[in-house]
């Protein structure tokens, strides 16, 4: 079964492009931001304890018994599930001379206990036992349960905060929830999560997947099948949101583009998430003929149906336009109808050193039993994660080696970045950053609050 997108779509000349209302000028960013130790430590310091961020997934932490070692810079937090099914979170922490309980992640635990001298606390944070107890004179056990972080869910995506005091993870996430709640996320299972070791900073890693300036230079096969002029962004405040269509080449594009490039460019870039193989030819015999939008949404059905899963309740739109939310600080989830990769990125062991993690998807039956996902880390040059993300990721270094350059006193970003610019807005916040050493130009401060709160 087809369904098409609603008619009545208004014409270009009335739809939302990815500039919107251009500023008088440019806005400058402080390059500094992107390799300063001292930046950095304010970071660690100010906003890395008091954000929500996005840890694993339900997959990981599926039955009682099941842990998962969550770190971000110095920062870890153990995110495990009860004997009682309650999800809980505490920091990484021994209360005695402060050893790490545990590292990475696995099931059937019963308890946590410290490696050093044997200290253990049950699954709910409670002390247990210490060993020769007698020594410390007197030592009331429910005065040392371990440190608790937040953690909440939303979806099957886990997500934890130091600050026990934040605001609620619903209230952090703004419009998306509802934006996207068409959607049905909970029917995805997380296969896979990737962690490549990258030498950029968190900030460079995650201002690549920010905003589509770049693809008309950067990605030329995906040129070919996306419009990267009418994509529409949305910023709330601590989220901001971008979607593009595909199956239809960019409007930048001067030459004419016919069905069958449109198609060798998605199979090219995206074949994977119709089931095709690469160099996959356009099937130009086809009768009746059919746009190629809808080629694709057709193909993009019968693969998920041979998998058990039913898109007859999506349109050829919700298939063909991703929908990219930003979270600040570090993460962008894409979505379709029939997909959804999270990428996040974390700080280094210095400023110009960084992880990007991408986690992984697959929308499957309703009660299809839980899988373990499959953990992988790599160097970023080991990793091959799709022509368009290897592209993404072989830039980088270039461009962290580049903000050192002593004459680049300021990144200078449009409006069509502004997605960029609502992180480093953010960060000014929760870094109470100077005015002397804020960004300058672009939208002024009312414009900017307006637009928070769209």
């Amino acid at each position: 079964m087809t369904r098409t997108a609603q008619a009545g779509s208004p014409p270009r000349s009335q739809r939302e492009d990815a500039i919107g209302t251009p500023p008088q000028q440019p806005t400058l960013v402080p390059a500094q931001r992107y390799y300063s130790a001292e930046f950095a430590a304010l970071e660690v310091e100010r906003m890395w304890p008091r954000v929500w961020q996005f840890a694993c997934t339900v997959d990981h932490v599926a039955e009682p018994g099941d842990y998962f070692e969550y770190r971000c810079g110095p920062y870890s937090v153990i995110v495990v599930r009860g004997d009682d099914g309650e999800l809980r979170a505490f920091q990484n922490v021994c209360r005695h001379r402060g050893n790490a309980l545990c590292t990475g992640a696995g099931s059937q635990l019963r308890e946590l206990r410290c490696g050093y001298h044997g200290w253990t606390w049950d699954l709910q944070g409670a002390l247990r036992r210490v060993p020769h107890r007698k020594g410390f004179g007197t030592l009331p056990m429910d005065q040392f349960p371990l440190i608790a972080a937040q953690v909440d869910t939303w979806e099957r995506l886990v997500f934890v905060n130091l600050d026990v005091s934040a605001m609620p993870l619903r209230e952090y996430l703004e419009a998306i929830p509802e934006d996207i709640a068409w959607n049905r996320l909970s029917e995805f299972r997380c296969y896979a999560t990737m962690t490549l070791d990258v030498d950029a900073n968190w900030k460079t890693i995650a201002d690549g997947f920010s905003e589509t300036y770049h693809i008309q230079t950067l990605h030329p096969e995906l040129h070919r099948c996306m419009d990267d002029v009418y994509a529409p962004q949305t910023i709330w405040g601590h989220t901001g949101k971008s979607e593009q269509l595909y199956g239809v080449p960019s409007p930048h594009l001067k030459e004419s583009v016919d069905d069958a490039a449109v198609w060798d460019a998605y199979v090219s870039t995206q074949g994977a998430l119709m089931g095709v193989a690469e160099d996959t030819p356009f099937p130009a015999d086809q009768q009746p003929a059919v746009p190629v939008g809808e080629l694709i949404a057709g193909r993009t059905r019968a693969f998920a149906e041979g998998r058990g899963v039913d898109l007859a309740w999506a349109t050829d739109d919700q298939i063909l336009r991703l929908h990219q939310y930003n979270v600040f600080p570090n993460m962008s989830l894409l979505t379709n109808a029939d997909h959804l990769t999270v990428l996040t990125s974390r700080p280094g062991a210095d400023p110009d050193r960084g992880e990007l993690i991408m986690t992984l998807w697959m929308r499957m039956p309703p009660g299809s039993p839980r899988t373990t996902p499959a953990d992988i880390r790599l160097n970023a040059d080991e990793a091959h994660p799709g022509l368009v993300l290897t592209q993404d990721i072989a830039v980088l270094p270039g461009l962290q080696r580049g903000l050192h350059q002593p004459g680049l006193t300021h990144i200078v970003l449009s409006n069509e970045e502004r997605r960029v610019i609502n992180m480093h807005r953010n960060l000014e916040r929760y870094l109470d950053v100077p005015e002397t050493d804020r960004m300058t130009g672009g939208e002024t401060d009312g414009a900017a609050a307006s637009q928070n709160h769209r």
